[in-house]
């Protein structure tokens, strides 16, 4: 069975792509380049490639995803399902894009070159690029040798701050809980990144941030007119930090997420360095300090009692409940979601609420391919069922890179409908609605996995209680039950 999906660079309404697509496009093109070791001045640099590579490759892309499973009718005869998603552009708009994957922080020059304007520049992935070309194997079951190669180099150490934006417009999550959640750790929540001199805070090293587990680099004391100010650090670095350390991929971005730090009183600039505004600058010359609320938020203030969230524990008849309308604010509230995730991450089963999330994505594009009245474009109904099978390849068929751990006859179910032929028009109509259905089941399978396994796990972590208790979670949840679907993708 073959799926195909043609792919565009979806773009937003101020002329950025898509975040989901702009990765995706990066990833693809890492995994088509052989990725070999090029010469720079007299020493040969593994896991590289030059413009011309990428340039070439982009003009014609192809990323097909292939899996082979037993027929449920005849077990004894194997059944391969194929995707095939495909790009193509311009030679000028694949130099283009290139720049913006610089822009992005997903690569950058192996031997000081700044454009892809020469043929002959070398790159290569710097640990944001690894971070998301990992994430896009892992989805995708991807296991080339040389992408495996890139994975285990030693400088994959990232450890992203997974932001998740509106579906419809790509927008960023702007609530005060969540910029309050990203401010964490932007400050550092171990304690300031501090640098003896003001000089080496502002330096532009490749390897300040190469983990993302530091906050923005500071200087721990600066002297202007007399006054010494404690722990500042420029503009430029705030925009620096946020653009390796999180999913963003446009420094507009940056600049409104800095806006609303000084919005929300987190951070304040120097003011004879920079005149008082709520706009922030991202230059050198723009000096910033954390104030005494965002020393708070960042958990600097080590003496100020710990919330504890091992108090009054519910009965045990109630706890079910308890925990599932807990899961229900988990998937509406951003902050919360953010935190949940990366827990997830740390206790390696992410893979669950990326697929709720994914499922909710997908049921939306259903409902708006059937709202096209009883004949709905097919056109649209193919591109929903391609994604459809995206979704069951990456999480649900057998040995799939993220396979989920749902009920067994619901997976035979969704390995029965998924290997069966489509046939025509009508019957791609009907297979879609089956689809759906399913999809349903396990989306509600897998919010009960997470309610009953995660939840409590996650209220127990220390690191996690103060931000729990000040969030409140336990009266958010009051009078919620049940699944609940977001309108979120993550970036």
């Amino acid at each position: 069975m073959h799926q195909t999906s043609s792919r565009l660079l979806r773009m937003t309404d101020d002329e950025r792509p898509f975040t989901r697509d702009f990765k995706d496009l990066f990833s693809t093109l890492m995994v088509s380049l052989p990725l070999t070791p090029h010469r720079v001045r007299f020493q040969k640099i593994e896991h590289t490639f030059t413009s011309d590579e990428a340039i070439t490759n982009l003009g014609s892309l192809k990323f097909s995803q292939s899996n082979r499973m037993p027929d449920p009718k005849d077990p004894s005869r194997i059944v391969t399902t194929t995707t095939t998603t495909t790009f193509s552009m311009a030679k000028e708009m694949a130099k283009s894009v290139c720049t913006k994957f610089l822009e992005a922080h997903f690569c950058e020059s192996a031997d000081g070159k700044n454009d892809f304007g020469s043929k002959s520049a070398v790159w290569q992935l710097t640990p944001k690029g690894m971070q998301v070309l990992q994430r896009f194997c892992q989805r995708n079951g991807i296991n080339q040798r040389h992408v495996f190669d890139v994975l285990e180099s030693p400088r994959n150490t990232m450890h992203l701050v997974i932001l998740e934006r509106e579906v419809d417009t790509d927008k960023l999550n702007h609530d005060q809980a969540t910029v309050e959640v990203v401010f964490r750790r932007f400050a550092g929540s171990e304690g300031p990144n501090v640098r003896s001199n003001s000089s080496s805070s502002d330096s532009d090293s490749l390897n300040d941030y190469s983990t993302g587990l530091v906050g923005v680099k500071m200087s721990r004391e600066r002297k202007i007119n007399d006054k010494v100010y404690l722990n500042t650090f420029t503009g430029k670095a705030a925009s620096d930090w946020l653009m390796d350390c999180t999913t963003m991929v446009d420094k507009r971005e940056t600049y409104e997420m800095c806006t609303l730090f000084l919005e929300y009183e987190l951070m304040a600039p120097v003011e004879i360095f920079t005149p008082q505004t709520t706009r922030f600058q991202p230059t050198k010359a723009a000096i910033y300090y954390v104030t005494p609320k965002g020393q708070r938020i960042a958990g600097w203030n080590r003496d100020s009692p710990k919330p504890s969230m091992n108090g009054d524990r519910p009965a045990a008849s109630s706890t079910r409940d308890s925990n599932a309308n807990r899961m229900s604010v988990i998937i509406r509230d951003p902050a919360l979601r953010l935190l949940f995730r990366e827990f997830l991450r740390d206790t390696h089963c992410e893979e669950n609420l990326s697929f709720y999330l994914d499922v909710s994505e997908f049921l939306t594009g259903y409902a708006n391919a059937k709202r096209g009245g009883n004949k709905p474009k097919l056109e649209v109904i193919r591109e929903t069922l391609a994604a459809a099978y995206s979704l069951y390849n990456a999480f649900l068929a057998p040995g799939s890179p993220c396979e989920l751990n749902i009920d067994h006859s619901l997976r035979t179910a969704l390995a029965g409908r998924m290997t069966r032929a489509v046939g025509d028009d009508e019957a791609m109509i009907k297979s879609l609605d089956e689809v759906a259905s399913l999809f349903d089941q396990a989306q509600n399978s897998v919010f009960k996995l997470m309610a009953s396994d995660s939840v409590p796990k996650f209220m127990r972590e220390p690191r996690y209680s103060r931000i729990l208790q000040e969030r409140n979670l336990d009266n958010l949840s009051c009078g919620t039950f049940g699944s609940s679907s977001s309108r979120s993708t993550t970036s």
